[in-house]
């Protein structure tokens, strides 16, 4: 209350649903400003930003394209081995630092977390878009490959960014349950890079997921990511790659309801965050 003549002001959260994302629509300028901040913060007045952009996918690439390609010569589905693989990089390294940047958007914005309202949703959700202008840089290189191997894509191309969208829920819906746990539980913070570490060696990125033997694709398809990366590879490899429809829908699925129950956990969660952190 105060004292007699004074007033004070308590700022709250709107209530219900409908209240909340009304204010998720009025705090819009607060995601583009958070995402323009984190943007320059990688890119301005830096050479390794946009560097590592191209370098860490690329040296993967050749990596994989070394071991998989040449020692243990794995089919490529008929293109050349460095586009099969890099085809695959660009969604995954998309998703890993999609994930990775989510996950620890409400630790690195505590203080502004602690001193106003806004809808936390914003933090984690800006941070997606550093690593989708990641992606377009990396993807330059990708074009810059098919020019060398004189490699043309068809009409599937257009389709990339159904494909990508699908990363962008999976990742923002792990990136959610994440970045909740990670306030509550601050181990999460070096739990992430071995979940990102790990998700690459059992994902068809070093490889075609054709490998895999036929009676157990649909289990390999539980890991969402694998839709995905078999979905650019059928969008950027055409005719050459061999799609697992049963595969992409179990992803669709799997991502919705990631997505969905990530988002959950964290609308019910978010309402601590303040006196936790």
């Amino acid at each position: 209350m105060g004292e007699p003549g004074k007033y004070e002001i308590i700022i709250e959260p709107g209530k219900g649903a409908k209240q909340y994302w009304r204010d998720l629509w009025q705090y819009r300028e607060l995601f583009y400003f958070l995402a323009w901040r984190d943007i320059l913060v990688r890119y301005k007045q830096t050479v390794i930003g946009v560097a590592w952009s191209v370098i860490r996918p690329l040296l993967t690439m050749i990596v994989f394209t070394i071991v998989f390609g040449k020692l243990a010569k794995l089919p490529s589905d008929g293109v050349p081995y460095p586009i099969l693989v890099y085809a695959a990089m660009l969604p995954w390294q998309f998703f890993a630092n999609s994930l990775s940047e989510s996950s620890n958007s409400l630790i690195a914005n505590a203080n502004m977390l602690a001193k106003v309202y806004f809808p936390r949703l914003i933090v984690p959700s800006s941070s997606v878009i550093v690593s989708l202008v990641d992606f377009f840089i990396s993807f330059a290189i990708l074009v810059i490959l098919m020019v060398w191997y004189r490699f043309v894509p068809d009409w599937r191309i257009i389709t990339i960014p159904l494909f990508l969208l699908l990363a962008l829920f999976a990742a923002l819906g792990f990136g959610l349950w994440l970045s909740a746990l990670n306030v509550k539980y601050r181990d999460f913070r070096y739990i992430v890079p071995f979940i990102v570490q790990f998700g690459l060696y059992i994902s068809p990125v070093g490889f075609s997921s054709t490998v895999v033997p036929e009676q157990w694709r649909f289990l390999y398809s539980l890991n969402p990511m694998v839709g995905v990366i078999d979905g650019f590879r059928w969008a950027i490899l055409g005719s050459s790659a061999q799609f697992y429809w049963p595969g992409l829908i179990l992803s669709f699925i799997l991502t919705f309801i990631i997505f969905v129950f990530g988002l959950r956990y964290f609308r019910n969660t978010e309402r601590t965050f303040a006196d936790i952190i």
